[in-house]
């Protein structure tokens, strides 16, 4: 469902974001969802974000658009967007759950003094492989590399 903005005109990438918009309406309707204008909103919030944002984030910016929606709301959708398969949760940030919108294969840094979480792809990582012991006893839906460390900025505040 994600698709990848080439450096093209702003009227390309325009068409490009009203097809995935398009996408995600036909997938809530395919699943039984009601297409609201809140879900709508944190959607097209979360897709278009590089950030990985946290609940707390994606309410902060959707109010600019639709005051009244509660961060209860912002909650449940980005959740509703998990189950759905229109996003995830990145796992493992220890921190306010943060969620990203990209479904392409990519594996997720984050630095541990800034908090920022990077896209990174790494295609050995795409298969990796299950150990049989686990195949046997456990229905594996997902498979994510989460790397921790230092970024650059980071690396280079420090000295």
């Amino acid at each position: 469902m994600r698709y990848t903005v080439a450096k093209s005109s702003e009227g390309e990438n325009r068409g490009a974001a009203k097809d995935k918009l398009d996408a995600f309406k036909e997938h809530c309707r395919r699943v039984g969802l009601k297409v609201t204008p809140q879900r709508i909103a944190v959607y097209e919030e979360l897709a278009g974000s590089k950030e990985h944002p946290s609940a707390e984030m994606v309410y902060r910016k959707v109010r600019k658009v639709l005051p009244n929606i509660s961060l209860d709301t912002v909650n449940r959708t980005l959740l509703t967007l998990n189950d759905m398969g229109a996003a995830f949760v990145v796992e493992g940030s220890g921190d306010a759950k943060r969620y990203d919108g990209n479904l392409e294969n990519h594996q997720h840094f984050k630095c541990v003094r800034c908090k920022k979480i990077i896209d990174f792809h790494y295609k050995p990582f795409d298969d990796i492989k299950v150990p049989s012991s686990i195949k046997k006893k456990f229905t594996v839906l997902r498979k994510t590399v989460y790397l921790e460390g230092i970024c650059d900025l980071c690396k280079k505040a420090s000295g």
